[in-house]
């Protein structure tokens, strides 16, 4: 039976295993990131500004550590609102934005139009149809003016359109387009437009 003898170690036996340095995690386990490099996440690009009030109010409640007053809010929804009513093409909506449809916006609110008593007329109709008797005349006399609000719609169309093209000969907006922008336009109360008209009537446009 043999005896178990110690092996005399070798130098290849002491060489001590290398022991990597730890790298440093945070608390999720992952590795702590430099501050440049979290700060240039975090900004981004710069966003453009908001269209709707809706829409800042929902960026304002996603952005992280900007708290602002109601007054504030309140403020900016204003100015926001102000730069619309100017006619400012970031600031209004969809169907106002570009040059031909400022251009069809000045051409109708630099006239005195027909279409514009549609509002006032349509609240006496529904006043005066409460009594028999003056249903039939009220009935008669509303259907002139819509006779003579589509025959002013049609060429208030005309018009916008030929001035459009004339001006903006490069603009692929169509006529019939143009023409209801212009009649919706016209058939508003004046104050009550938006944007807010930039020409008084009888003003050259």
């Amino acid at each position: 039976m043999k005896l178990l003898r110690r092996r005399t170690p070798t130098p290849s036996d002491t060489v001590e295993p290398t022991v990597s340095e730890p790298e440093v995690v945070n608390g999720k386990g992952r590795p702590t990131p430099k501050r440049r490099d979290a700060e240039g996440r975090r900004r981004g690009p710069v966003p453009p500004p908001p269209v709707t009030q809706r829409e800042a109010y929902k960026r304002s409640k996603t952005t992280k550590g900007a708290k602002t007053t109601k007054s504030e809010r309140r403020q900016a929804a204003a100015e926001r609102r102000e730069r619309m009513m100017s006619g400012d093409d970031r600031f209004v909506l969809a169907r106002d934005r570009g040059p031909a449809k400022a251009l069809a916006r000045d051409v109708v609110d630099g006239r005195r139009n027909i279409t514009g008593l549609f509002m006032p007329l349509a609240l006496v109709v529904v006043l005066t149809f409460m009594i028999p008797s003056l249903q039939n005349v009220v009935a008669i006399g509303m259907l002139l003016i819509m006779i003579v609000m589509a025959v002013e719609g049609v060429y208030l169309g005309r018009l916008v359109s030929a001035r459009v093209h004339e001006r903006y000969p490069d603009d692929t907006t169509s006529g019939l387009r143009l023409g209801w922008y212009s009649f919706i336009r016209a058939s508003q109360i004046r104050r009550l437009r938006a944007p807010r008209p930039r020409v008084k009537p009888g003003d050259p446009v």
